[in-house]
C-alpha cells in the first residue's frame, strides 16, 4: 500500500482522480511515510521537513505554525481513534493529523496510520470538496473531525450502558477494566477535543489563514459541534466516574459481608473444637469415669455452639 498518494481536482472539469506528478492545486496524502518519500515531498514543494515530522509525533498536540518567509502553514489537530485491546476490545485514543499549507500551490496531509476522516475525502464521500481549495479543505476536516468524535462518544456510552447491566448480574473483573478503559478514553478525548478548539477559534479571528464567507460556516458548525463533544464527553465521564464509584463501593461492601460471615463461622467452629481440645489433655477430667461422659460433652458443646449462633445472628453477623 502506498504511503505517499497524490490527489487532484480539475478546476474546469471538476473531477477528481490520483495522479504521480506534484501538481499545483494537488492534495498529498502522507500515512506513516518513510524517510525517503519525507525528503521527496519536502523537496518537489520546497519546505522544511520538520513541517511533516512534528505532524509525526504521536505526542503532538494541537497546534498552528506558521513560516513567514514562504507563507507555509501548519494546522495539528486530534483526530479520534480506535484500537483493539488486548483482548480484542475497543480502545479509544486520538493521534495527531497534520495539515500543511504550502503558499497557494499544494495541501498536505499527515498521519501516523490511516483514519476515517482521511478516508472519507479519498473516497469522495464530502460534498463542495476541491483540493485547489485549501482554506474550504481545512474546514471541512474540522468539521469532519468534530462529527467522528461525537460518534465515538456515543459508542462509548453504549458500551457503558452495556458494561453496567452485565455488572448488574455478575461483578466480573473484565467489564470493570473495560469500564476503566473507557474512561481513560473519555480523558484522552476530552484533552483532545478543549486542543482542538483553541486552534479553531485562533483559526476563526482570520489571521492565520484567509476566511471567504461562504467557508466561514463551515468552521463555526466545527466548533459548534465541538464545543457539543466536550461538554457530552464531561457528561459520560461524570457517569462513568459516579459509575465505577457505586460498583467499587458494592463490591467493598459484599467483601466486608464476606469477612463478616467467615468470622462468624470461625467463632461458631472453634467451640466445639475448644471444648474437645480441653477433653484431650492427659489429666483429670470431669465425666471421665462416667459412661455418658462423651454424650454429656457433645450435648455441652452442641448447646454452646447453638447459643452462640443465636447471639451471633441477633446482631446480624451470618446475614
Amino acid at each position: 500500500m502506498d504511503l505517499l498518494r497524490i490527489y487532484y481536482t480539475d478546476m474546469e472539469t471538476n473531477e477528481f482522480q490520483e495522479i504521480k506528478e506534484f501538481k499545483r492545486g494537488a492534495w498529498i496524502n502522507l500515512v506513516n511515510p518513510s524517510e525517503s518519500e519525507i525528503r521527496k515531498v519536502c523537496e518537489s514543494v520546497n519546505i522544511e521537513e520538520e513541517f511533516i515530522r512534528d505532524a509525526l509525533d504521536f505526542e503532538e498536540k494541537a497546534r498552528i505554525d506558521e513560516e513567514e518567509d514562504d507563507n507555509t502553514k501548519l494546522f495539528v489537530v486530534d483526530v479520534p481513534i480506535i484500537e483493539k485491546g488486548e483482548e480484542g476490545e475497543a480502545v479509544y485514543n486520538t493521534m495527531p493529523l497534520g495539515m500543511i499549507v504550502v503558499r497557494d500551490d499544494f495541501f498536505i496531509t499527515v498521519s501516523l496510520r490511516k483514519n476515517k476522516i482521511i478516508d472519507n475525502f479519498e473516497k469522495r464521500k464530502i460534498k463542495n470538496f476541491q483540493t485547489y481549495k485549501k482554506t474550504r479543505f481545512i474546514f471541512q476536516i474540522l468539521y469532519l473531525n468534530s462529527s467522528f468524535y461525537l460518534n465515538y462518544l456515543k459508542q462509548i456510552n453504549k458500551e457503558t450502558e452495556i458494561a453496567e447491566y452485565i455488572l448488574k448480574n455478575s461483578m466480573r473483573n473484565k467489564e470493570l477494566l473495560k469500564l476503566l478503559n473507557l474512561d481513560k478514553g473519555l480523558v484522552y478525548f476530552t484533552t483532545s477535543l478543549k486542543s482542538n478548539e483553541l486552534v479553531m477559534e485562533k483559526t476563526l479571528r482570520g489571521k492565520i489563514i484567509k476566511l471567504y464567507e461562504e467557508d466561514s460556516e463551515i468552521l463555526e458548525d466545527a466548533i459548534t459541534e465541538n464545543r457539543q463533544a466536550i461538554e457530552m464527553a464531561q457528561i459520560y465521564r461524570d457517569i462513568l466516574n459516579g459509575t465505577m464509584d457505586a460498583y467499587a463501593s458494592i463490591i467493598s461492601n459484599n467483601l466486608n459481608s464476606v469477612m463478616k460471615t467467615l468470622t462468624s463461622i470461625t467463632i461458631i467452629l472453634a467451640i466445639p473444637t475448644m471444648i474437645s481440645s480441653f477433653w484431650g489433655m492427659n489429666v483429670g477430667l470431669p465425666f471421665e469415669n462416667n459412661r455418658l461422659g462423651f454424650v454429656i460433652i457433645v450435648a455441652v458443646s452442641l448447646v454452646l455452639t447453638l447459643l452462640v449462633s443465636w447471639l451471633l445472628k441477633r446482631r446480624n453477623m451470618l446475614d
